[in-house]
């Protein structure tokens, strides 16, 4: 009967022991990231973001920076940033932890989640000192945006 039940065990567990680390590979890297996007929506503080203020504005991920311009092409964010291996969100979403290097705002941190679908990321934050986000809708102090990858160039 201890057998069987063993037997059992390994075969129920398995699967699941497996898909564990299948996921692993499937984590979100940097070089996941990479490339130069379009914002194409915005929320803050729990209400859409209206267009104005982000439209015509780009984000680019390098392995280890973002850097937000602005339609007047005016560096309005930029930080460092690690994807925090094995910490996700209940979503799956990778955390984010960002340290800005913009000179007023030089060392403030940032926690947020992340994730990539396709040529489409979502970026969620909470500004510095804020309650790190949970989920994709923003609550106080919190900013989102969806980012749409622009095309390589050949």
């Amino acid at each position: 009967m201890l057998k069987a039940v063993v037997c059992l065990s390994v075969v129920c567990l398995a699967p699941a022991m497996l898909s564990n680390v299948a996921n692993a590979d499937d984590a979100l890297k940097p070089a996941d990231l990479v490339g130069l996007y379009d914002i194409v929506s915005g929320e803050k503080y729990g209400v859409e973001d209206p267009k104005e203020h982000w439209e015509g504005s780009t984000v680019r991920f390098t392995e280890d920076r973002v850097v937000v311009v602005d339609k007047e092409q005016k560096e309005v964010y930029g930080a460092t940033y690690k994807l925090e291996a094995g910490e996700k969100d209940q979503s799956g979403a990778t955390v984010i932890k960002m340290v800005s290097k913009l000179a007023q705002n030089e060392g403030d941190v940032s926690y947020g989640l992340v994730e990539k679908k396709d040529d489409r990321v979502r970026l969620i934050y909470a500004l510095p000192g804020a309650m790190r986000p949970s989920d994709f809708k923003t609550k106080d102090k919190q900013l989102m945006f969806v980012l749409k990858k622009r095309a390589d160039k050949e």
